[in-house]
Formats: C-alpha cells, sequence, structure tokens
C-alpha cells in the first residue's frame, strides 16, 4: 500500500481532446451511452437499459440537490461586467434553507470575476409581474480562500433570495462547456428528481435518468433512496500538486432524513450503488462522522460543531483504526437524533477518497460520468476499478463515448 505522500496525480492523467468534449446534452436523457465493468468486461449499451444491467440486490442512492442560478452578472454605467459566484451562506443563516427563504437582504460568500472594477455597490434591476426588482450587492470582506464575503440585497423585499436569483441569476456551467448558456440548460443542468436548492454544479450521473428509466427501475423493485450533497465550485478544481497529499479537499453540505438513514441501514445487506461521486462521499461520510460520534460518546466528550466536519485526511489518520460496523455507525447517529429531536442530520465533509488508500465502507458501486484528467472524481473512480481505469476510459476514447457534465455514463459493479 502507498503513502499519500507516493501518491502521484500524474498517474491519473490521460489525453482528452475536445473533440471527446459533450458541450450539449443528448438528444434525449436516456439515449446517452452507458459503459459497463463488472470486474471481469467491459461492454456497452443505451443508458436506457440501465435497470437489466443491476443485480436483483442493488439498491441505488440518489443526490436530489437542485443547482441554483448562482452567476449573477452586472454591467457598470462604464459597460464593463462583474460576474458574482455565489458559493455558500453565511447570513441569515449557513443552513441553504434558511438562505433561500431569506427576505431583502442575505449574505453569501462568492467568486468574483474581474474583481478590480468592483470597488463599491453594484446594482442592476428587472421587471418582475409588472414591478421592479431592484438589486444591489456590496462586496464585504476577501477571506483566506481568495473568495468575498457579499451582502445582497433587494426591493421589494417580499421576495425570496430563491426567486431573486430565478430572476436575475444564470445557470453555472462547467468551466469547461466554452459556450453561453441557453434556455435548455435551465431544465437539463438538472435531473428530474432534484428538488433541494444549493448546488453550484450538477450531480451530473443524475442527468441520464429519465422518468421511463426510473419507471423501469420500479417495475424491477430496485429500492431508491434519496440523499442531499450541495455540490461546491471546488468540484471544477485540478490537483495542480504532484503528490495528493497536498491537495487542499473543498467543503461540501450533506443532509440526511432521519428516515432515509434507517431505509439505508436496512438495506446494508444489499448491493448499494451510488448515482455520482457525490452519492459516494455523503453515504461515505456518514460512515466516518457515525465512527465520529460513537469516539466522541465513548471519551465522554461533548457533541460540538466539529463532531459534525469530516475533514480530509481523518479518515486516514486517527479514524482509521475501528471496528465499527456500518450497522453501528448509522446506529449512532440515529440514537443522536431521537436523543436532540432531529428529523434532518446535517454535516459538512471535506473527505479525499484516494486509490490504495481508501476503502469503501458502504458503497459497492457507482453510475458516473467520464471525468477530467488528474481530478479527485478520477482518483475516486480507481478506488473501485484500480489501474483498470486506464484500459476503461481508453475504451471509451475509441469508442466515441463522450466526456465530462454534458457526456456518457459507466456503471462499475
Amino acid at each position: 500500500m502507498r503513502s499519500l505522500t507516493e501518491i502521484k496525480i500524474e498517474d491519473y492523467s490521460y489525453s482528452l481532446p475536445d473533440s471527446r468534449i459533450a458541450f450539449f446534452p443528448a438528444d434525449k436523457r436516456d439515449h446517452s451511452k452507458l459503459l459497463i465493468y463488472d470486474k471481469t468486461k467491459i461492454t456497452e449499451d443505451s443508458f436506457l437499459h440501465l435497470p437489466k444491467h443491476l443485480p436483483s440486490d442493488s439498491v441505488l442512492i440518489f443526490n436530489n440537490t437542485r443547482v441554483i442560478q448562482a452567476r449573477i452578472l452586472i454591467r457598470k454605467a462604464t459597460g464593463a461586467e462583474v460576474e458574482i459566484f455565489c458559493l455558500k451562506p453565511i447570513l441569515p443563516g449557513t443552513l441553504h434553507e434558511q438562505a433561500f427563504a431569506a427576505s431583502g437582504s442575505c449574505v453569501w460568500e462568492c467568486f468574483i470575476g474581474h474583481n478590480k472594477r468592483y470597488k463599491n455597490t453594484l446594482s442592476l434591476s428587472c421587471d418582475v409581474d409588472k414591478e421592479k426588482l431592484v438589486f444591489s450587492a456590496r462586496k464585504l470582506k476577501a477571506t483566506e480562500e481568495g473568495s468575498f464575503l457579499v451582502e445582497f440585497s433587494w426591493t421589494p423585499s417580499c421576495y425570496s433570495f430563491a426567486e431573486v436569483l430565478e430572476h436575475i441569476g444564470k445557470i453555472p456551467l462547467p468551466p469547461y462547456i466554452k459556450r453561453a448558456v441557453n434556455k435548455e440548460d435551465t431544465k437539463r443542468y438538472q435531473t428530474v428528481y432534484a428538488t433541494e436548492k444549493g448546488s453550484v454544479a450538477a450531480p451530473t450521473a443524475g442527468l441520464h435518468f429519465s422518468e421511463e428509466v426510473i419507471k423501469r427501475l420500479r417495475n424491477k423493485q430496485i429500492p431508491m433512496e434519496y440523499i442531499t450533497l450541495h455540490v461546491g465550485a471546488g468540484t471544477f478544481k485540478p490537483v495542480t500538486e504532484s503528490s495528493v497529499e497536498k491537495h487542499v479537499m473543498h467543503e461540501e453540505a450533506i443532509y440526511f432524513h432521519k428516515l432515509t438513514i434507517e431505509n439505508i441501514r436496512s438495506l446494508l445487506d444489499k448491493r448499494i450503488i451510488c448515482v455520482g461521486t457525490t452519492g459516494v462521499r455523503s453515504l461515505e461520510s456518514l460512515y466516518w462522522l457515525g465512527v465520529k460520534l460513537a469516539r466522541y460518546k465513548k471519551q465522554n466528550k461533548a457533541v460540538d460543531e466539529d463532531c459534525f466536519t469530516l475533514y480530509q485526511w481523518e479518515v486516514y489518520n486517527e479514524l482509521q483504526n475501528n471496528n465499527i460496523t456500518p450497522s453501528c455507525a448509522l446506529q449512532t447517529i440515529l440514537d443522536y437524533m431521537e436523543e436532540t429531536h432531529m428529523q434532518v442530520f446535517h454535516a459538512s465533509t471535506f473527505l479525499m477518497i484516494v486509490p490504495d488508500r481508501y476503502k469503501m465502507r458502504m458503497t459497492k458501486g457507482i453510475i458516473t460520468n467520464f471525468h477530467q484528467p488528474q481530478s479527485t472524481l478520477l482518483l475516486l473512480i480507481a478506488v473501485f476499478v484500480g489501474d483498470k481505469w486506464k484500459e476503461i476510459y481508453d475504451y471509451a476514447l475509441a469508442h466515441d463515448f463522450r466526456f465530462l457534465s454534458y457526456g456518457d455514463a459507466c456503471l462499475f459493479l
């Protein structure tokens, strides 16, 4: 087993020509191609036929996050344009539900494009239901990560921030899709089951699912559970350090309803397959947070905010040596939720899943897209398929598979 220092990102690189990047979605969601690898051979099919490739004991875990129109473009009187990219809420609260319900004003952490053009307060207006919506953005201060805190305010204040973004914001397509956003993107860069607003990038493995595919899954009696991880802009951040140990992972918020945790715990003897890397990170983080909570209780430590934050490397260090089963970990969380009358378990994860070092605790398969070279997502895929990822990606490149967010899908069993 290699140490984290010995795992080099250049070992997870390949040549991806622009001609293989999908700049637009397939004509129909379920008409994308599906590559299947079952640890013995590589085959392919249409995504529409996914259900017939799933073992009968499969359980699917979906991420039901919804992409927000997080890009706000404001043109100054000089004609210069400033882009404000909403990352995560700060006030009136850090929970997304609170943030989107805010009326009149709120504060978000944001990236700012052309920051030097942005000195004071910027404003724009638009007509909504026969009245004028006036929106202002005031830059407060820089953060250590290079982003900024921005105070948004608007009138009439009867509109929620969610409604404001619907009118003035734009869908944030990934940076490698070098074209303008169109009307189709507002629909196609969302999953058909997206309900919980908060992501600035889609959980793209889910984009292939149509109502017809979901109907076929139900007919096959495949259990389906829904969790929430709000995808952050860091998902597109390349690993620029040679050693993965030096890469700084981004924080993402996860939410699990109590009933969902109970259902997943009852299904642990099945083959749990996550739809997308976000599902894997969520489910694996849930296990480790249960381990962390159990340790707090064993040591009679007061449960604090730190207990609900899974840091980047702690699963490889202090949490690694434990004999806590997934069932016990989930029960520990459920017991805590019962004691505190909690219906939704909310936590933050920085978990980085690294090949040669990470062993899946909850997840036995994944449905995913084809990912960028030298990315944390490709590292995660290598945990499932090992060095075979090279052969799989070579096959996909040679057989006209489309890559990245709007590209085709893989099923790894």
